[in-house]
């Protein structure tokens, strides 16, 4: 009887898993912003990749499933480039005093969830506790919670005091939140980045200037040195990864761009020569919208301490600005909300602010969140299209996003990995 349980398990063991295969019926179809929208498509996709993209609608084949999409468009799923989805907006100061990492990272889950059924099948998370961002991209790479692709920077490297770092406490409650992610000179920021990267950074984020919602820093300008920027990005791209800078002030965002940045968050008081000097280095722009949509619907409200208040008046008449003059001069804009600073789920709200305050075409906008942000996320191999090869990530709206972008606002269906959003 054993000998054949034995055998039986090893026959089980062997043989070949039968291949999940899923077809999607399109009415119309965009695969990539650049190019034209196509009619009636079938996308068949195998073991959550997609094997094929072909003209009209094909029956499935014996055994597969059919999604029906026929009344509906379908594109690429949507990527936000800058979120932190362990965030919540509006939230008190103080609130790292009594929340646990623990509750952070069920308060994620959630987000990722929320963010998902918004049409967001990949995200960058740019900013979490030590370590609930990196829990956070298991759990969703491992599917045991449904939530979007990750790229994890974990806690953003901070100077002292600066943002990012703890302030407004008692020294010894300062001291038990310490997140170890500040560093002082060329020697330590490089230790910092080596340890984002041990503890599973995908990504390395610093904060160049100071910010708008810390309560520590008192205004919004360089805050590391030019030679400890150039640290951090070079140690980050010794090490493959690529490095993002929080960044307001034009000297901060000058700084950070001679340092060889990838991106620049933000970019709110970038002038015009600092505006050349990304577009002469490569150097692309996550203009983060919605974030001042989120502070400014909570301005005045006692939400904000008074310094915050005061730092969020100099921002807002800014807005789009260095938006505009980075497309004008040919920067790369690559879509990002900063979602945490406003509700989760509205991250689409991005693309008409794109289109009525930057001046994007709505293909334009599109691509910011397909294509160009898969190129700078590393990850243009494997999302931001639908073609042979990629990850069937995609999602379907009623109507002509191409027409009016709005529509990414009221998603009707989303697949990740090659399967149904809950």
């Amino acid at each position: 009887m054993l000998a054949r349980l034995l055998l039986l398990f090893a026959f089980l063991f062997a043989a070949p898993v039968a291949a999940q295969t899923v077809v999607v019926h399109a009415g119309h179809l965009i695969t990539d912003p650049a190019l034209p929208e196509a009619g009636p498509s079938t996308i068949m996709i195998v073991d959550g990749r997609i094997a094929s993209v072909t003209p009209g609608l094909t029956p499935p084949p014996p055994g597969a499933r059919l999604v029906d999409l026929s009344a509906k468009t379908v594109l690429p799923g949507l990527i936000d480039a800058h979120v932190h989805l362990t965030g919540v907006p509006g939230e008190a100061f103080w609130n790292e005093a009594v929340e646990s990492e623990e509750w952070s990272t069920l308060v994620g889950a959630h987000n990722a969830l929320t963010t998902l059924r918004a049409g967001f099948t990949t995200v960058r998370d740019l900013g979490s506790g030590r370590l609930n961002g990196f829990a956070l991209r298991r759990a969703i790479d491992e599917g045991l919670i449904p939530g979007p692709r990750m790229i994890a920077a974990g806690q953003a490297l901070s100077t002292i005091g600066g943002h990012g770092d703890v302030s407004g406490f008692r020294p010894e409650v300062m001291e038990a939140l310490d997140g170890h992610n500040t560093c002082t000179g060329v020697d330590q920021c490089a230790a910092r980045v080596r340890e984002a990267a041990k503890l599973g950074a995908d990504v390395i984020k610093f904060h160049a200037t100071g910010g708008v919602l810390s309560q520590g820093d008192k205004s919004l300008g360089q805050a590391f040195t030019d030679e400890e920027m150039r640290a951090i990005v070079s140690t980050a791209h010794a090490l493959g990864l690529k490095a993002a800078a929080h960044a307001h002030a034009d000297a901060g965002i000058a700084a950070a761009v001679r340092a060889g940045v990838d991106s620049i968050e933000h970019g709110t008081f970038a002038s015009p020569a600092t505006i050349q000097l990304m577009r002469q280095r490569g150097t692309v722009l996550v203009p983060t919208l919605m974030a001042f949509t989120g502070i400014r619907e909570r301005l005045g409200k006692g939400i904000y301490t008074p310094r915050v208040e005061e730092k969020v008046r100099m921002t807002l008449n800014e807005v789009g600005k260095a938006a505009r003059l980075a497309r004008a001069a040919g920067v790369p804009l690559v879509f990002g909300t900063d979602a945490g600073v406003y509700e989760h789920g509205r991250n689409a709200g991005e693309f008409a602010q794109l289109v009525d305050l930057v001046g994007m075409t709505p293909a334009e906008a599109l691509a910011s969140a397909t294509t160009g942000a898969a190129k700078l996320l590393g990850l243009d191999n494997l999302v931001g299209r639908i073609a042979p090869g990629y990850s069937a990530d995609l999602i379907a709206v009623s109507g002509d996003p191409l027409r009016d972008v709005r529509l990414l606002e009221h998603v009707d269906y989303v697949m990740v990995r090659g399967k149904q959003a809950p």
